[in-house]
């Protein structure tokens, strides 16, 4: 009798929030493992690995570099001030071993508790947040369909919303997407379909048409097994500036995936849960690495700049290796919960 009113009442409560629910906090330690022995040892090798710092949704602690590089230290960006660890080898290393791990705590982030009036704000100050980059180059395109999306829509939240919704309603996750995607707007307006840095970069690109601040977030998901190879885990979300409250998280790329994973259509209760969750709420099971797009590292790499560092980079001389490629580029990441 009382396992039954336990049940009823976990129900009532389920139907009362409306949301899904994961737990409420996350620990463990990642390992990331390089070997750069096999590439050519006449050149000069460089690493630069995505570097994770304590925030008010992680704390990150015990950090272990070790290795037989030449120089190594943790650096950031001029644009972005992403960290980023950074080893070298010189000409003639014969073994390029380097060992990197941290343990962290993450909570599971719930932003909805929303003001019911917007706070006065400025645009200027989030003239970065707001301004079309390379990977969205179709401005007049962007713009049009952003301001189809946000018609009749005056404030912040309305915008954001409506945005995030035709977001969820629009894209798919195509799983023939090489790693986490480009996120090439341009050519996702021809055909939505690609994976989370895809799917997230679609959202900035048109709240940002629309006088919304956003941008995208870089990280890497973790296990709920004791121990998990993650190396192909990364993961790609999105925030926008609600003024009077903060950053809010939004997650549209993970409700499509929970669409091809169990196979559910839009308008499906599970659906809606998923979408409710993520609008403004984030699992516990990922770590944000950076943020920043168009990077020039540091120190610089050799050519142009790079979409993003959510994967480790490498050269070897001035070949950059393919960080898609893991058992080429000889990389693991390993999650063990402790």
């Amino acid at each position: 009798m009382k396992k039954t009113l336990f049940l009823i009442t976990m129900i009532a409560v389920v139907c009362i929030v409306g949301r899904y629910s994961w737990a409420e906090s996350a620990q463990g330690t990642i390992s990331m493992d390089f070997d750069l022995s096999d590439h050519c040892t006449n050149e000069v090798v460089k690493l630069w690995i995505p570097y994770p710092i304590s925030n008010e949704n992680q704390t990150i602690t015990k950090v272990q570099v070790s290795g037989n590089y030449k120089t190594s230290a943790v650096y950031t960006d001029n644009k972005f001030q992403t960290p980023m660890l950074f080893a070298k080898w010189e000409k003639g290393a014969s073994s390029r071993i380097l060992h990197f791990s941290f343990h962290v705590v993450r909570k599971e982030v719930i932003k909805n508790n929303f003001p019911s009036n917007e706070a006065a704000w400025s645009p200027a100050d989030y003239a970065e947040y707001l301004a079309p980059s390379t990977w969205g180059h179709c401005n007049d395109d962007v713009k049009k369909l952003a301001e189809k999306i946000t018609n009749g829509k005056k404030s912040v939240l309305a915008k954001a919303k409506a945005i995030y919704d035709w977001t969820c309603e629009n894209t798919y996750r195509d799983p023939k997407t090489r790693g986490c995607g480009s996120g090439n707007v341009c050519e996702l307006l021809k055909d939505p379909g690609g994976k989370c840095v895809d799917i997230s970069s679609v959202f900035v690109a048109l709240a940002r048409a629309s006088g919304v601040p956003s941008r995208e977030v870089f990280g890497i998901r973790l296990g709920k097994e004791p121990v998990v190879d993650i190396t192909g885990w990364q993961h790609c979300w999105a925030e926008f500036f609600l003024p009077g409250y903060g950053w809010v998280p939004v997650d549209p790329a993970d409700v499509r995936k929970m669409m091809l994973k169990h196979d559910l259509k839009l308008g499906d209760a599970k659906i809606n849960e998923y979408r409710s969750y993520f609008w403004g709420g984030l699992d516990p099971y990922r770590v944000k690495l950076a943020q920043g797009r168009n990077l020039i590292l540091n120190p610089p790499q050799k050519g142009g700049q790079i979409n993003y560092l959510m994967y480790p980079f490498a050269q070897v001389g001035d070949k950059t290796l393919d960080w898609l490629d893991p058992d080429t580029f000889k990389y693991t990441i390993a999650y063990k919960h402790n």
